[in-house]
């Protein structure tokens, strides 16, 4: 597979994590941890609202990863640092950015932050053509 990125190509997606999408995300992950589903139990520990899985920020960097590299790659690796908490209600940004591409797999820089203010989770992706590996 060929590919057209280049080193600095970059995408970003960015979206506010709502409490419907937080029971979704509960429901698909039977993660009934009280910090994500019990408003008084995050108060009782110092926060303003439930916690936002942490995964559900990173999701939103596979959409743009997805949006950067098209349709004919997939994830084949994710390595992520979280950083601190997200509140459910607060928006975050995911920016990704190629640091290294070539025809067997693109590499990618990711960065989650909460819009306009400081990271809560960074890594790197490793990209391949949705093929490889069959």
């Amino acid at each position: 597979m060929t590919t057209s990125l280049k080193t600095g190509d970059s995408m970003s997606f960015r979206k506010t994590l709502t409490v419907a999408e937080q029971a979704m995300y509960t429901g698909i992950s039977g993660n009934l941890a009280p910090l994500y589903v019990d408003q008084r139990a995050a108060r009782e520990a110092g926060f303003d609202a439930m916690l936002s899985f942490e995964l559900n920020g990173v999701a939103l960097a596979t959409t743009a990863l997805n949006r950067l590299a098209g349709p004919g790659w997939r994830l084949a690796a994710l390595q992520i640092d979280f950083s601190a908490p997200v509140l459910v209600g607060q928006t975050i940004e995911s920016r990704v950015e190629v640091t290294a591409a070539d025809a067997a797999s693109v590499t990618c820089s990711v960065r989650c932050a909460v819009a306009g203010a400081h990271a809560v989770a960074e890594g790197t992706a490793r990209l391949v053509p949705v093929a490889a590996g069959r």
